[in-house]
């Protein structure tokens, strides 16, 4: 465990840390944020997606998310998150849009909704369009999976992994499936950075394939940032602050050439356009060069994807950038 130091009253500056303002890359990764409906309330959720939730994209935004995988063959991946994904308006046409040209979809899924009435056929869905799954699986033991993600989450996530492999996930190189660990929300200010990647990969493999017979690709790290109800908890201890300056203690220049937001425009369900998921939920848009919002009917209105200049930052970066980094594919180096 790395123990945090005495933090100063002022929050750091993630700008400050860089030495200057960080900058936009070639765009080629479309997530789209397909709505907050979800069939879980996970505790470290930065959406704060839940079964209450109703908001999720329209018809209108969904059809001009099909125009623009249409018009801009520079998108390489469409990454399709929520909430459930699998339960919001949209899914499936934007997913058959995107690999009607080729392009690589990601489906952020918690592997649960397999088990929803109305969605049995996901997972022969999901071989038949040949979608790369990005599952959550905080932890390969029963115990902590379920106490961060709800009573008999893990047992269901084990069930829907075996089918998933039944279908060739795992095996056939056209059928990738990797799954995500998320630490626990801090409850001291005895913090820790994430660990390392490729170790914990082999734990996790060695486990699920002796106890389960489960095979997956890769195994993606990725820090909790203070967002959502990992804000509402480490607020509710008195940690918020103490946390981000443990995080930027340990920031790690030679993650930022790798950073998600540089090279990835965030899309929410009212088809407003930030730099990635979690300025996403803190409600700070893109900005163009002229500091004007940019979403979807704009870049379309524009005819490039390639409108935003500097990407928006916060202390809460940091999270990215500390020890090996964090990202939506896990660790940065």
């Amino acid at each position: 465990m790395v123990q945090s130091k005495s933090a100063p009253q002022t929050l750091p500056s993630f700008e400050a840390a860089l030495g200057q303002p960080l900058t936009k890359t070639t765009i080629n990764v479309l997530q789209i944020n397909l709505g907050r409906k979800c069939n879980l309330s996970c505790s470290h959720c930065h959406v704060e997606a839940g079964p209450q939730r109703t908001e999720e994209l329209s018809p209108d935004v969904c059809n001009q998310l099909v125009e623009m995988i249409h018009r801009f063959p520079q998108i390489q991946t469409v990454d399709l998150t929520g909430g459930a994904p699998e339960m919001n308006y949209g899914f499936r046409p934007i997913v058959e849009a995107a690999r009607s040209h080729g392009k690589e979809v990601i489906v952020r899924s918690n592997l649960t909704i397999f088990f929803e009435p109305g969605y049995e056929d996901l997972p022969d869905y999901f071989a038949q369009h040949q979608l790369r799954v990005v599952a959550s699986l905080p932890c390969y033991l029963e115990d902590n999976v379920d106490k961060m993600r709800g009573q008999g989450v893990y047992q269901d996530s084990i069930h829907a992994l075996q089918l998933l492999n039944q279908k060739g996930y795992g095996k056939d190189p056209n059928l990738m499936i990797d799954l995500v660990y998320n630490p626990p929300v801090p409850t001291s200010e005895t913090f820790s950075l994430t660990p390392g990647q490729v170790g914990l990969e082999k734990d996790y493999k060695a486990y699920l394939n002796e106890h389960f017979d489960i095979r997956f690709n890769s195994l993606f790290t990725i820090t909790n940032l203070p967002i959502g109800r990992t804000k509402f908890h480490l607020n509710h201890r008195q940690l918020h602050d103490p946390y981000l300056h443990f995080l930027a203690q340990h920031h790690n220049a030679g993650t930022v050439d790798y950073l998600m937001c540089r090279n990835e425009l965030s899309v929410d369900y009212l088809g407003q356009i930030y730099d990635c998921d979690f300025n996403q939920m803190e409600g700070l848009p893109a900005l163009d060069a002229q500091g004007q919002p940019v979403t979807i009917k704009s870049v379309l209105e524009q005819g490039t994807l390639d409108v935003i200049e500097l990407v928006q930052t916060r202390p809460y970066c940091f999270g990215c950038t500390a020890g090996s980094g964090s990202s939506c594919g896990g660790s940065l180096v």
